[in-house]
């Protein structure tokens, strides 16, 4: 292919401009980064200078007043639990020592000796013991519909994929 003295000459000062182009372009894109890094490194100088001592400030002024308050409250909590399950548990086996020794039990017999024989350990299942078995065969058949209802196969739940578009109709239903 032959191009004509005219075309050739078009097409160079194409290529020359062309070239001009690309090296402003690369000229311009150094500029930005080098913006780029100059913001970045004011950007840290700021955030070390402004923006930590408040940070820290505001930390030091709200923050950490309360957890010190939180962890106090926790600890005086913790330790008024402690000692009241401790008290209690302490009266519990107190009374179980008690109750299981041969001197009250002997004594408890002088003083009332119907008293001893009336109280029974009692043996088997009682009213108690089937409510909760009720209690339980309902919670759980609650549970197995849910299920069911939650994975059943429902049409109407479900929505179609493609709609038609503006420009086209839809079938009579």
């Amino acid at each position: 292919m032959s191009l004509s003295r005219k075309r050739r000459k078009e097409l160079k000062r194409l290529r020359s401009s062309a070239e001009e182009l690309w090296g402003n372009q690369q000229q311009v894109l150094e500029e930005a980064n080098a913006v780029a890094r100059e913001a970045s490194r004011q950007l840290g100088h700021f955030t070390r200078e402004e923006v930590v001592p408040r940070v820290r400030t505001g930390y030091h002024s709200y923050v950490r007043p309360s957890v010190e308050q939180a962890k106090s409250l926790a600890r005086s909590a913790g330790d008024g639990a402690e000692r009241t399950l401790g008290n209690a548990l302490g009266s519990v086996l107190a009374i179980g020592d008690i109750a299981n020794d041969a001197r009250v039990r002997r004594a408890v017999e002088r003083v009332s000796p119907r008293s001893a024989a009336v109280v029974q350990e009692k043996k088997g299942a009682g009213f108690g013991t089937y409510l909760a078995i009720g209690l339980g065969i309902i919670a759980a058949a609650g549970v197995a519909y849910a299920v069911w209802q939650t994975f059943r196969a429902d049409d109407e739940l479900w929505v179609a994929d493609d709609e038609p578009g503006p420009g086209t109709t839809t079938p009579p239903v």
